[in-house]
């Protein structure tokens, strides 16, 4: 992380505030201010005798700097090529040259309350490390912590594969040994952003996304990998004890609810002797929606382009969060390629809401564009898909549960009708 960070200010992305903050919701602002502008931004809060970093993947540009692609289509095909890609062959270095132990503990890391109904001061960036008990395997995935105490957390279990990992080490007596890592860089946050089939470790394709060997050190108590050069290794236990988790703020920048969730007892923590920076997201923001977005909208290039002519580009809205609706363009032969790919994008993300297609002149970063194009070229009756009563996302308050409604919208216009519906372009 301290390397990304250094080569971002020699860009002259990274602004460092010039005071140290309280821990509750005075970064927020100046998170929020740096979100907006794609900044990076650098920090200290008074709990904590280490600096904090925030920003560093919090646009395209940066993003696509960091994965070493030039645009949208050169991203989603290194992303999706890396589960063929992924090997197991890592570089190990020794964990005692890289890390100390910590003189502090829980508290006086940089966590931090970043809206008034939260739950606690959290860690927002923290990729959480098993051992698969059924396999000879680890799992690497990103879960927030609300920081108990000096010696817990408690942490945010989504039904998948750590959770899998979880009721398996509880059903057979056993606390789920973990190793939490903050400050990864970002092509490993991204990997574990990923939902391998269960058994594949994420490590494996971070390898393969940044395109050279991955450094890894074994954990000294558990023998967990994390990666060698991140700021901060906490050894620790998912107990068979649960408390109140919550509120959090999430992508939708709505809180979700207070849940009974697992607690993680500290055993130590270790800190890069660099002195790296504890990477904070900020919840809602552009890193949040990255890294839980772009995944899936690589997912939906991937889909659409099965089955149309050509797809010019696929954008997840920042107003849902990046995850409820997605606007497609494309080419088409027939008139029928705008519902099938509606079709087909609505079954690699099911968590979409509404999807609207366009075609390969209207650009999807330009919602006026988009807006011209339904007013224009979209007649409900025969451009409207409606899906009742299907599976959809839970942090959508508006769902039953995760079933909701889903709508498309083919505002493609009717190829035997071109000529009504090209735009006028100016000369020169």
């Amino acid at each position: 992380m301290r390397r990304l960070v250094e080569h971002q200010a020699e860009l002259g992305y990274v602004d460092v505030v010039d005071r140290i903050l309280e821990p509750v919701l005075e970064p927020t602002r100046y998170l929020k201010e740096a979100d907006r502008g794609g900044r990076t931004i650098v920090f200290r809060v008074k709990t904590s005798p280490l600096y904090a970093v925030s920003g560093v993947i919090n646009s395209r540009e940066k993003l696509y700097r960091i994965l070493g692609v030039s645009g949208d289509e050169e991203a989603y095909e290194k992303l999706i090529g890396s589960f063929a890609r992924r090997s197991s062959s890592f570089r190990v270095a020794s964990f005692g040259d890289l890390y100390e132990r910590y003189d502090g503990d829980a508290l006086s890391l940089p966590a931090v309350k970043f809206y008034e109904g939260d739950g606690g001061l959290y860690i927002t960036s923290s990729i959480v490390v098993a051992k698969t008990p059924d396999l000879e395997s680890y799992n690497a995935s990103i879960h927030r912590l609300m920081v108990l105490g000096g010696d817990a957390f408690a942490i945010r279990l989504v039904p998948r594969h750590l959770y899998r990992i979880y009721e398996l080490n509880r059903e057979r007596g056993r606390e789920t040994p973990v190793a939490i890592v903050v400050g990864a860089h970002p092509v490993v946050e991204l990997a574990s952003s990923l939902s391998p089939p269960y058994g594949v470790f994420e490590f494996e394709l971070a390898r393969a996304l940044s395109g050279e060997d991955l450094e890894i050190v074994y954990t000294p108590r558990y023998g967990l990998p994390v990666p060698a050069y991140s700021s901060v290794v906490i050894e620790g236990r998912i107990t068979g004890e649960t408390v109140s988790e919550g509120p959090f703020v999430d992508i939708l920048s709505l809180y979700d609810r207070v849940r009974q969730q697992p607690v993680v007892k500290v055993d130590s923590i270790y800190v890069s002797k660099d002195r790296s920076y504890f990477h904070v997201i900020l919840p809602g923001g552009w890193a949040h929606m990255i890294l839980m977005g772009f995944p899936r909208e690589a997912a939906i290039w991937d889909s659409v382009r099965r089955v149309v002519p050509c797809v010019r580009k696929v954008r997840l809205t920042p107003a849902s969060g990046m995850w409820l609706h997605v606007v497609i363009s494309i080419c088409r032969e027939a008139d029928g390629d705008g519902k099938t790919a509606i079709m087909a994008a609505f079954a690699a993300h099911p968590s979409l809401k509404h999807v609207v297609v366009v075609d390969e002149d209207i650009d999807p970063d330009r919602p006026e564009e988009v807006e011209w194009a339904i007013a224009t070229r979209f007649q409900a009756s025969r451009g409207l898909v409606l899906v009742h009563r299907a599976r959809g996302s839970t942090l959508d308050p508006s769902s039953d549960d995760g079933l909701t409604d889903k709508v498309g919208i083919d505002a493609t216009f009717p190829i035997r009708s071109r000529d009504l519906f090209l735009r006028p372009r100016a000369g020169g």
